[in-house]
């Protein structure tokens, strides 16, 4: 029987959510030169937030497992893993 490993994804945020204007401050010469390189600001900001979201995410999760992490690491260390005693290379 063939199984299937069904999961869900946690999406960062909402993107049905509609758009909301806003300000921010930018270094000027920065701002310039992105415009004249044609780099869609909002776009941009979106997905350098996306990238610090999960990087915040992944930090948490490693944090919230290290102790299993580190009994499976030290389980392996000392009695190997499974793969070790079945590959025949």
């Amino acid at each position: 029987m063939r199984m299937t490993q069904r999961t869900t994804f946690d999406p960062v945020f909402d993107e049905s959510a509609g758009k909301r204007p806003t300000n921010l401050s930018i270094n000027v010469d920065l701002l310039e030169r992105s415009r004249a390189a044609g780099v869609n600001l909002s776009a941009t900001l979106e997905a350098a937030l996306v990238e610090c979201l999960l990087k915040e995410r992944r930090e948490a999760w490693i944090s919230a497992n290290r102790s299993a992490i580190n009994a499976y690491n030290q389980r392996v260390s000392s009695s190997g893993s499974f793969g070790d005693r079945v590959r025949r290379f």
